[in-house]
């Protein structure tokens, strides 16, 4: 209910700037012991039953926040008290950039749906990983969005992915291939054989930490499907599925500066894109559900479609801080209901 009021307030804000108050907020929050022990108590859910170990270390739960939020890591501990079983920062660059032309954020409030044309805006790999090594230990896990320069020529892409592992690969819990956001121009066109074979042969030989892949929503699903298995064959610790999707046809009124959709709307394409990789890769590798997660019951048939973990972002803007706690009393509730004791049996179960 307090959120319900504040969010009038915050709807009056230009959506980046919200995104730079929200920033502010969680900062002052944690600046004091006290206001942040109170803050994080309020916020976790602690409980055995949602734990699990992927990747060698120990997730509290299976909530974790979407790459976009924290692009630059200045965030990693405000977001940890927030609730979240793990965090996911950038997406980051090499070089700094500042990303798409202005405006190039919109909130479809009816819709419950963000328009994004950010452009992987971001301060790039030297400034981020000298923030990451004065956070790191890490006190939860910690994914490292990648991605490469709006200017770099595709022949010239795995090289900036290969400097950006090699510059975090000591302090990510695991890292992330962006080649599927739809706001750098020809990105989406490395979601190719060639391509993909290349980067993870490339990238395996560099780092045993865990590499994924993040695909969109907007190809055909015999498309997502082989592409997932082309990068798991080639080396990829896991597939996470989705990122926004371009298909403007879900809004009424979309803006003009294009970008990714993100939110309700794109929630069944994702859950049709995850379901479809699932019944191929399910114990295989480790599949990451994200695209319109936004309630306890939407989370728990994630996981039981296949995914050990579930991401939100946009369902925060809409509903509030408040929605990790719910989503992870109410898997804890739905577990009990179907007569389980522990998240681990639930995952996969529809694949069983």
């Amino acid at each position: 209910m307090i959120y319900k009021n504040l969010r009038k307030l915050i709807y009056k804000l230009e959506p980046e700037t919200a995104h730079f108050v929200s920033e502010k907020f969680m900062k002052f929050i944690n600046f004091s012991p006290l206001c942040r022990t109170v803050w994080s108590q309020n916020n976790k859910v602690l409980d055995l039953r949602l734990e699990q170990n992927i990747f060698g270390e120990k997730f509290s739960n299976p909530v974790g926040l979407g790459a976009g939020f924290d692009k630059n890591g200045t965030m990693i501990n405000e977001v940890n008290s927030l609730g979240f079983g793990f965090t996911e920062i950038g997406t980051i660059t090499p070089k700094p950039q500042d990303g798409n032309p202005k405006p190039r954020l919109h909130r479809h409030v009816k819709e419950e749906t963000i328009q994004n044309a950010m452009g992987f805006n971001n301060q790039g790999l030297d400034e981020v990983l000298e923030r990451v090594k004065k956070t790191s230990p890490f006190q939860y896990p910690v994914g490292i969005n990648i991605g490469k320069n709006k200017l770099t020529s595709e022949v010239k892409a795995v090289e900036d992915y290969l400097n950006l592992i090699d510059a975090f690969e000591k302090f990510a819990s695991y890292l992330v291939i962006n080649i599927s956001s739809p706001n750098t121009p020809n990105l989406r066109d490395l979601q190719n054989e060639k391509f993909i074979k290349e980067l993870f042969t490339e990238a395996k030989k560099r780092t045993n930490k865990p590499i994924l892949l993040k695909i969109a929503p907007d190809m055909s699903l015999k498309s997502a499907v082989e592409l997932s298995k082309l990068s798991v064959k080639s080396g990829a610790s896991g597939i996470i599925a989705t990122n926004t999707t371009i298909d403007y046809s879900l809004i009424s009124d979309p803006q003009k500066f294009g970008g990714g959709l993100s939110g309700k709307v794109l929630k069944e394409r994702s859950f049709e894109v995850f379901e479809a990789v699932a019944k191929e890769l399910f114990g295989k590798t480790v599949l990451i559900s994200v695209g319109g997660i936004d309630s306890p019951e939407e989370a728990y048939r994630r996981l039981k479609a296949g995914a050990s973990l579930v991401q939100v972002y946009s369902a925060l803007i809409f509903k509030g801080p408040s929605l990790i706690k719910d989503i992870n009393i109410g898997i804890l509730k739905l577990i009990k209901r179907d007569g389980y004791s522990n998240i681990s049996e639930i995952i996969g179960l529809d694949r069983k």
